[in-house]
């Protein structure tokens, strides 16, 4: 964690659960939480590098728990997550980051194939809160962070059951934020924009499309998995304690218009 950035210290100590922990996003959000001193319970599909990263902040001081899990199981995950209180405690904020954005042509899209995508996008977050929101409930605070995406509010094509997955993890957030406010539970969704994470460099980022990030971006340069890790530690932290159904886009200002 760099110094020039936050410290917050309602998050130290703080049992957290973050999905797609293993790279990407979701592993720099690991890493933040975990300098942060919050006790870090992640799941990922990717067993040897979750549990290299596990090693590797266990030996570096962190707390932190890695589990292999199928996020789609929702049985198996809402046990896993079980295991994390059992070691962590109850958590008190939940990072709904896994996710897999595969392209995949309107007329190429089967029935199995929509499920899956709305199964890794959207279903298992519902049913992580699910897992979360009683020891939430009983502690009196919590925070849910549910994923959107810009993608589809720029009209990305080849996407549509990951968008239409990404625009109802809205809907979702706001709804819950409704049934859980009585209870000081905050539930948000971070919005990222084109986040430049080894994945979309190696399959999608050409010059073509840094071209277009050029033209639609109203802030220079690039985004990165830290920008994201730090709204997601915002959202987290008590500091937004007041903050609840709300959209945090992190896109370096695209024109959406």
């Amino acid at each position: 964690m760099s110094s020039q950035f936050a410290r917050y210290p309602s998050l130290d100590g703080m049992p957290v659960v973050i999905s797609g922990g293993a790279s990407g996003i979701g592993e720099t959000i690991v890493r933040e939480f975990a300098a942060q001193g919050a006790k870090v319970g992640f799941v990922d599909i990717a067993g040897e590098r979750g549990a290299a990263l596990e090693a590797e902040l266990i030996a570096a001081g962190h707390t932190a728990k890695f589990a292999r899990c199928d996020i789609t199981d929702t049985a198996a995950y809402q046990a896993t997550i079980r295991g994390f209180e059992a070691a962590h405690g109850p958590a008190l904020a939940l990072v709904n980051n896994a996710a897999n954005d595969q392209r995949i042509a309107w007329n190429e899209v089967t029935e199995e194939a929509w499920d899956k995508a709305v199964n890794v996008n959207l279903r298992h977050a519902f049913f992580a809160a699910q897992a979360v929101i009683p020891g939430m409930i009983k502690a009196g605070r919590g925070s849910i962070v549910n994923f959107g995406s810009i993608s589809w509010m720029i009209l990305t094509g080849n996407l549509t059951a990951y968008t239409a997955s990404k625009a109802a993890a809205h809907g979702m957030s706001r709804s819950l934020a409704r049934d859980l406010g009585q209870h000081g539970i905050r539930v948000n969704t971070l919005v990222p924009g084109w986040i430049m994470t080894e994945r979309q460099l190696t399959h999608w980022v050409g010059d073509a499309e840094n071209a277009l990030i050029d033209a639609q971006q109203a802030l220079k340069g690039r985004l990165y998995p830290a920008d994201i890790a730090r709204m997601a530690m915002f959202l987290a932290a008590d500091d937004s304690q007041m903050i609840s159904g709300q959209d945090f886009l992190v896109d370096g200002g695209w024109a959406h218009g």
